[in-house]
């Protein structure tokens, strides 16, 4: 199952970090946006072609240092049409390098408009008796505070394709506790509650190192309900988002990973697509400093946890 696969990647690249591919047209270096503006125009076209170029050059830099990628749907759905294309080429382009691609979707419906989602990002759209597949990713994250019917669909679609999904648990961000922290039951929480429904949900999918093919988000932020997640589920595999430019340190991050440093993988977005903002060299060598930004969090993180 996917999870295999992503913990194989991980173990190969002794790295358990994916980089996100937030395409924010502001992270691009000027002279590539100069470019893309000079013969497309300003506007969605330009920006498209000034990010794909972007992103190719990031995959390039980093395909042999990252396990994986993850590409945030919102920064390619406000180019339109147009951004959306360019985010199934990114993906495309991404699997071709040999990298594991989680789509950051955050999808949370029911019913059938959650399985029309599933087909759309894992399995493929039905069409006269054929099956054509769009973005292919092997991954996507999920929002499940709608139930089993936002979430079995996906779960579904992701069997029959050796794919996985994560399930927003513990997020990251700051107002996350204003549900999630809710006291519900005795001496428990709504992420506490959440976390037993995702091993409850992916239960008899477990792979070759015992992982569902449920996934959780749980994030660095917030390092002891980290802990405690990582207790409580014992058969999920953890997404954490939350380190470097939302806080979290690579000590707090070691709570998501069990024995053999196995799994769990952590992302960080700016911290690397960004890391020629640092270097006064007007991105010329954004190539070269997203690289050593995924080198240095690998080895910031690997201070904590042995990959075997």
């Amino acid at each position: 199952m996917s999870f295999d696969v992503l913990q194989e990647k991980i173990r190969e690249k002794k790295n358990p970090t994916v980089a996100g591919l937030d395409a924010r047209i502001e992270y691009v270096p000027e002279y590539i946006r100069k470019e893309a503006f000079e013969k497309y125009g300003v506007g969605l076209k330009g920006a498209v072609e000034a990010l794909w170029q972007f992103n190719v050059g990031l995959i390039d830099a980093l395909c042999d240092i990252v396990p994986a990628v993850k590409p945030q749907a919102a920064y390619y759905e406000n180019l339109g049409w147009q951004g959306m294309e360019m985010l199934e080429r990114t993906i495309r382009y991404a699997k071709e390098k040999g990298l594991f691609v989680i789509a950051d979707i955050k999808r949370g419906d029911i019913g059938s408009t959650a399985t029309a989602y599933a087909e759309g990002w894992l399995s493929g759209a039905p069409i006269e008796g054929q099956v054509f597949k769009s973005f292919d990713a092997d991954c996507v994250t999920l929002n499940g505070y709608m139930g089993s019917d936002s979430i079995k669909p996906f779960l579904e679609a992701a069997k029959g394709e050796d794919k996985c999904a994560f399930v927003l648990v513990k997020t990251s961000n700051p107002g996350s506790g204003e549900l999630q922290n809710v006291a519900a039951g005795e001496g428990d929480t709504v992420y506490g509650l959440m976390a037993d429904l995702i091993e409850k949900w992916g239960a008899g999918t477990e792979g070759k190192y015992g992982y569902i093919r449920a996934g959780a988000v749980a994030g660095a932020t917030y390092p002891e309900e980290l802990q405690k997640l990582r207790a409580r589920m014992p058969h999920t595999f953890l997404l954490v988002p939350g380190y470097g430019a939302q806080g979290g340190t690579a000590e707090d991050v070691q709570y998501a990973f069990q024995e053999n440093g196995r799994g769990a993988v952590v992302n960080s977005s700016r911290g690397i697509i960004c890391a020629w903002q640092k270097t006064g060299k007007n991105g010329a060598d954004y190539q070269e400093a997203a690289r050593a930004a995924a080198i240095a969090m690998r080895d910031d993180i690997c201070r904590f946890i042995a990959i075997q």
